[in-house]
């Protein structure tokens, strides 16, 4: 680990920025229709009882890394491989998100140009951040979490006064009873944001105090929630369900749509900004995660000069790992819940949580 500490506020920041990230891209919950913001609540609020999980087992260990102290808790063997398999994992996941940064870059802005010229471009930026440690990540996240803020404030109002706004687009509420939502809730919202940030734990030992880290991963995660409901009912309200779910983008389709007296319009390159910050920050916590995750699984003394081969892989994954859009949007949507979220977020932890409990009150009984 590198000798750096984060506040309980910039923790905050960071989550609230990975969370929103690259979820206010995508058509998120759009199976449940018009009831799509009430799958992203109820998501929300299951994430909480995975959340106290994941900081019970931090709790446990405090000051170390999630790579020593599965290792702890299963044995150096196994906890090695399962330490392993969630450092593929982050990377994996900061190629995604990458691929959604080029994908909208290339649909809005630059149609013309390569999408590795647009991914290698983020990539080197995040790189040098990384290479700077996390007390440059959080800082950063500071000062652009205000500016991420003014615009979204700035964005409500000018929707609300554009008159865009049609409440019947959200009616009826809960047309076809609450199963639906449920079953979009348990395949798609709960991982997707909230439980990814179990990357989290490895950047939790870096708080100055150990005491808040609870209280701040759920406010956190409260925050974005909120933030997500009202874009998805705002998107709904304003697009309608069908062309809310065809749009690959729903959210600057919507920004698109504003137009206050004849003259202030075409303000998608403000949030294309906003966007781009979230984004920026997603992928920066799961790359650091990565990094600094094989540095000390491998032992490796200096894990900057990592951020560079590793940085290569990510770039090279998030071309590779779909031909188009929507096959990219069906694997993240559709086949990651089942093959990689479920095992990594929901079953394991709780085992591992299991196991070191035990283990604990064998020491304090010894």
């Amino acid at each position: 680990m590198e000798k750096a500490k984060i506040s309980a506020s910039q923790l905050f920041i960071l989550m609230v920025l990975f969370e929103l990230g690259s979820a206010l891209l995508v058509p998120l919950a759009m199976d449940a229709k018009q009831d799509a913001w009430l799958a992203i609540l109820l998501g929300m609020i299951v994430s909480f009882v995975l959340l106290l999980v994941y900081h019970k087992i931090y709790w446990y260990y405090p000051d170390l890394l999630p790579t020593e102290y599965v290792q702890k808790i299963l044995g150096k063997v196994m906890g090695s491989v399962l330490s392993f398999l969630y450092l593929l994992y982050f990377m994996y996941d900061a190629s995604r998100v990458l691929r959604d940064f080029g994908e909208m870059l290339l649909t809005f802005a630059y149609p013309e140009t390569p999408l590795f010229i647009a991914n290698a471009l983020l990539i080197l930026v995040i790189i040098y951040t990384v290479r700077k440690g996390i007390e440059v990540i959080a800082r950063s996240g500071e000062l652009l979490f205000i500016f991420l803020y003014i615009l979204a404030i700035a964005g409500f109002i000018l929707i609300v006064s554009s008159g865009l706004i049609d409440v019947t687009n959200l009616q009826p509420v809960l047309e076809e009873g609450l199963l639906p939502v449920l079953k979009v809730v348990f395949t798609q919202t709960l991982y997707f944001p909230f439980t990814e940030v179990i990357v989290f734990t490895m950047i939790l030992p870096y708080l100055n105090n150990p005491k808040k880290a609870k209280v701040t991963m759920l406010c956190a995660t409260g925050l974005s929630g909120i933030n997500l409901v009202i874009t998805m009912l705002i998107n709904v309200s304003v697009l309608g369900v069908n062309l809310t779910a065809r749009s690959q983008f729903p959210l600057l389709s919507t920004v698109q749509t504003i137009q206050v007296a004849d003259f202030l319009e075409r303000l998608d390159v403000f949030f294309m900004l906003a966007l781009v910050i979230g984004i920026f920050f997603k992928i920066s916590v799961l790359f650091y995660a990565t990094v600094i995750g094989t540095a000390n699984l491998f032992k490796i003394k200096s894990p900057s000069r990592l951020s560079y081969p590793l940085g290569l892989v990510v770039l090279f994954m998030s071309i590779t790992i779909a031909s188009n859009f929507q096959e990219h949007l069906h694997e993240g949507l559709k086949v990651v819940m089942f093959v990689l979220h479920i095992p990594l977020f929901v079953i394991i932890p709780p085992l591992l949580l299991l196991v070191a409990f035990l283990k604990n009150r064998k020491k304090q009984r010894g």
